[in-house]
Order: structure tokens, then sequence, then C-alpha cells
């Protein structure tokens, strides 16, 4: 049984963890498995986004504690979490999230571009309430997703946050029923996958690389990522589809 399953479909690809068992915590194995998919994701075109959710009604409960004090290795390079994240992930991702994403799963979750989670989903970083710290992304991530307030206060407490609260402070996207966290996150990923994909990757592109510019210099360095898209095969395409009231054949060209 893989510690991650991977499947694609219309141009969507899921990756479960699948340690139900132990709660989908993370160990060597899941992390091995993480390498593979995001490196298969970037690598095959014909994948326009990712998904990433849990088996067993969990999403993760953070680090396979167990295995940490075994001493057994947990590699995160390739995986886009922790300090090792030498990988840039060229896709979307979206984090389906049932049950909890707390600790380390929560950090894993924050790592996608966006969360769709059940309306029972918990969430939190309660690494203080054990004397530690959320060094694998929380504290970095966070405070660039909700608010720093936001961020302060989950850091600080421990607390976990329900799935409605974290919408409201914009941390996740959307809120589906029990049991239909991936029915909606593949909801979600099938109307990005239908457009045009060299928009979507010069779009996402330029809203993470903007977080890093001056303000006074955004709108010209987007143009050297727009631009080249305005003159593409496919931007043709797109306004032809529309004058002809038929779908876009979108090549990537």
């Amino acid at each position: 049984m893989a510690a991650v399953e991977f499947e694609v479909k219309d141009g969507v690809a899921v990756m479960t963890l699948n340690r139900p068992e132990a709660k989908n915590a993370l160990d060597g194995a899941i992390f091995e498995g993480l390498r593979a998919g995001y490196a298969e994701i970037n690598r095959n075109p014909e994948i326009r986004v990712g998904v990433l959710t849990g088996a067993g009604g969990t999403f993760c409960s953070g680090m396979d504690l167990k295995a940490f004090v075994r001493g057994e290795k947990m590699d995160s390079t390739g995986v886009p979490y922790g300090g090792k994240a030498n990988v840039v992930v060229e896709k979307p991702t979206i984090a389906a999230v049932e049950g909890y994403a707390v600790a380390g799963g929560f950090e894993l979750a924050l790592t996608c571009d966006m969360i769709v989670a059940a309306r029972s989903a918990k969430f939190g970083i309660p690494e203080v309430r054990r004397g530690l710290c959320a060094s694998g992304g929380g504290l970095v991530k966070l405070p660039r997703q909700a608010t720093l307030r936001v961020a302060m206060e989950m850091a600080l407490t421990g607390d976990f946050y329900d799935a409605e609260s974290l919408q409201q402070r914009g941390v996740i996207n959307r809120v589906t029923p029990d049991g239909e966290a991936l029915k909606g996150a593949l909801e979600l990923a099938a109307k990005i996958a239908a457009n045009g994909p060299l928009a979507v990757a010069a779009s996402r592109k330029v809203i993470l690389a903007s977080l890093e510019w001056p303000v006074s210099e955004a709108m010209d360095r987007q143009k050297e990522i727009t631009v080249p898209v305005r003159g593409s095969n496919d931007a043709r395409e797109g306004a032809t589809a529309f004058a002809e009231k038929r779908p876009p054949r979108w090549t990537g060209t």
C-alpha cells in the first residue's frame, strides 16, 4: 500500500496521504510519496491542477512523533514544506481537508494555493503547547495568507479553529458539507483546468511573485510575465472560441 496514492483524471492530479491508521501523520514514506507526486505534477503537461487530500476522514495530524523518536529520516527535500522546500510547484494546488489538519498537517495545507474544507474540519498550529515552534512553514506562510493578528493568535495560543471561522478570516476558500471536501476541491480544480494553461500559470506566477515586489514597480514588472501570454496561440484561440460560441481547444502555446 502506497503511503501517498497518486491519480490523474481530466487534467487533475489527486495525491492522497494514505496512512489512515496513523491519522496520515507525516513520516519518511509520506515525504517520499509527496516528492514523487510533486515532481510528476511539474513534469507532466497533461496535469493542470494538483489536489492534496487524506484518506480515512483525516487530512493530516502532523509529524509522526513515534517515527521521530525512532530516529526515522524525514527528508522533505523536493516537497514545498519546511525549511528544505527546494521545489517550486509550477501549477495550482488545492488542499481538500476532512477531519484534522493540525501542526505539520496544517502547514502542509498552507503550501497549497487554495484550501477547501469540510464544515467539521479542525485546523491549528499547537506546537507552543509542547514548547515547540511551528517551524514547518506555519509561522512564515500563515501571516501571508491571513493577517498578522490572526497568525499571532493561532501561533501563540495553539488553539484549534473550525473551517467556517478560518473562511471568515481568509485562510480557507470554500466550506463543504462533511465528506464532500474532495468533491468541492475537484469542482474548483475543474474550473481552473478548463481555462487557458498559459494564462493560469502566468496569473499564478504574478500573484505569488508580486508579494515580494515594491508596489511602485508591480504593474510594470508583471508585464514580462503577462505580455507573452497575450501574443500566444491560446489567446487567439480563446477569442476565436468565444466568437464561434464553442469551448476553446487549448494547446499551451
